[in-house]
């Protein structure tokens, strides 16, 4: 894969540090819903969100600042400094007591979300431009410490606490993450070189970021907003999701949601290799599409509704004569009653509702006797929507999204080379800011959407836009290259029946 010698070897360092710090920095969005659940905590739904934020918060803000370190001092230092410095607050999380207390310790060991920013310009100072895409893949597959910690933390916790009945227990795990990110920093010092990007060119700091002023680089960070910032987002907040639509204990939510996590992390390396192939920007034009269509069925929440339809009135005044289920008589003239659909109830509670379901029915509202005046109601309409939301059909969309989620990550990052080979880490490094900070926007924005309108599907129509903006972007800045560098081949494309001198051409149509 590399022309560089011992490169294999730092990229396989760099994406088991990067599995490491990816897994603390996931951290709060079990421990958080644990504690919760297990009432040591009393928080609500949008301090739950910040707490998840938190952490993430940190790791966007910081990535573009390690990611210049990076670059001026070298992935070996800066990665194994990050590491020990992070290992102090993720301690003393253990020691937390109060709302203020993790707060604090979510914004210091959120530092282990830079680790992105340092891997990125590490791995892509060993490889050669042509195999950065699959080498920035496969390094990208450490976000499967998501799903290291979605799925053994609650285990661990669960053992820890003696299935909670010694509920402090929870105050080792802490240790334990802090522990392994120190034996992760030896181990990566020790067996790693030095090396980085030259910089000579480079002689202040506003010429270090200088790239900064290409919108490209912001266009960049939105779709990085998505991919990255989702994923992270639905790492943590899928778990609370599981709990509270599908009543799942947190041990199986967990695992529910490292069928989201654990793919999209391990799918990141084929990502990178698609886009050494067909390139970063076909690759994020089928990720947004498939995505798209996923968040539009995901959109539709779990629901049991009851709503008023066409009733039935009396065309005259008179007695009713005798009720049933089909009609209703007042004074000999029939009204006729469309009653429930046969099999509905058993229909709505079987194992397996793919798509919403509705029924239509009426029912009487007087009875045999009753006097009844000319377009009063005698029968009430009934609308029922049902939709089961399948646990298992919401889990395979999810699914889906974390595939492509992975593979547009890759390509986002197989761009930042191609377009800025000599500044990837400042570049990676914003790209980064924007991906985390959707990571911790997300997470809070869902809290706040949930407490005002009380439904889960909100994350769903967020994420929908989001998506839908992107692609737009990304439809347009193809349109304008098009018009810029074959403005004729535009035109017949867009208007076939135009003439030349419409547009102020001359001579025949363009090939």
């Amino acid at each position: 894969m590399s022309e560089n010698p011992g490169a294999i070897r730092i990229l396989i360092l760099n994406t088991l540090a990067f599995t490491v710090c990816f897994a603390c920095w996931m951290t709060n969005g079990v421990l958080v819903t644990f504690l919760v659940e297990s009432g040591v905590f009393a928080w609500t739904q949008s301090q739950i969100g910040w707490l998840i934020g938190t952490p993430v918060l940190t790791g966007a803000l910081t990535r573009l600042p390690i990611g210049i370190l990076t670059d001026k001092y070298g992935g070996r230092i800066v990665y194994t400094l990050l590491m020990l410095v992070a290992a102090i607050p993720m301690y003393l999380l253990s020691e937390a007591s109060t709302y203020g207390h993790f707060l604090i310790a979510s914004l210091g060991f959120g530092l282990t979300g830079a680790s992105f920013a340092v891997g990125i310009a590490y791995t892509s100072v060993w490889f050669s431009k042509s195999r950065q895409g699959t080498a920035l893949g496969i390094f990208g597959a450490g976000n499967a410490g998501a799903a290291l910690t979605s799925i053994g933390a609650p285990v661990l916790l669960q053992r820890l606490t003696a299935n909670g009945e010694q509920i402090e227990g929870w105050r080792t795990m802490p240790k334990l993450y802090a522990a392994g990110l120190v034996i992760m920093a030896v181990v990566f010092f020790l067996l790693t070189v030095s090396k980085k990007v030259d910089d000579s060119h480079i002689t202040s700091f506003r010429q270090r970021l200088a790239p900064l002023k290409h919108i490209r680089v912001w266009r960049f960070g939105l779709y990085y907003f998505l991919v990255f910032g989702g994923f992270v987002a639905l790492a943590q907040w899928l778990i609370p999701y599981y709990v509270n639509v599908y009543l799942m204990p947190v041990t199986v939510a967990g695992s529910m949601a490292a069928i989201f996590t654990l793919p999209s992390g391990v799918i990141r390396a084929l990502g990178g290799w698609m886009s050494d192939r067909l390139g970063g920007r076909l690759v994020m034009f089928w990720v947004l599409g498939i995505c798209m269509g996923c968040f539009l069925l995901l959109n539709v929440p779990r629901m049991d509704i009851e709503s008023p339809g066409k009733g039935v009135m009396a065309h005259r005044a008179g007695v009713v004569e005798s009720t049933t289920a089909e009609q209703v008589v007042v004074d000999g003239k029939s009204y006729e009653l469309r009653a429930m659909p046969e099999g509905w109830l058993e229909q709505r509670d079987s194992g397996m509702v793919v798509l919403p379901t509705a029924a239509f029915w009426q029912e009487p509202v007087v009875t045999a006797g009753d006097t009844v005046q000319k377009k009063q109601l005698l029968a009430k309409g009934v609308t029922h929507i049902f939709f089961q939301a399948n646990v298992w059909i919401f889990t395979g969309l999810v699914f889906v999204v974390g595939i492509m989620m992975g593979i547009g990550k890759a390509a986002v990052y197989k761009l930042i080379p191609d377009y800025f080979p000599n500044d990837i880490g400042v570049v990676g490094g914003i790209v980064g800011v924007m991906g985390g900070l959707g990571g911790f926007i997300c997470p809070i924005l869902f809290g706040y959407m949930l407490e005002w309108t009380g439904i889960w599907t909100t994350c769903w129509i967020f994420f929908t836009l989001v998506t839908l903006i992107c692609f737009l972007w990304m439809q347009w800045v193809l349109r304008q290259i098009v018009h810029d560098k074959a403005p004729k081949l535009l035109r017949e494309i867009e208007h076939p029946n135009a003439r030349d001198e419409d547009y102020g051409w001359q001579g025949g149509a363009s090939a």
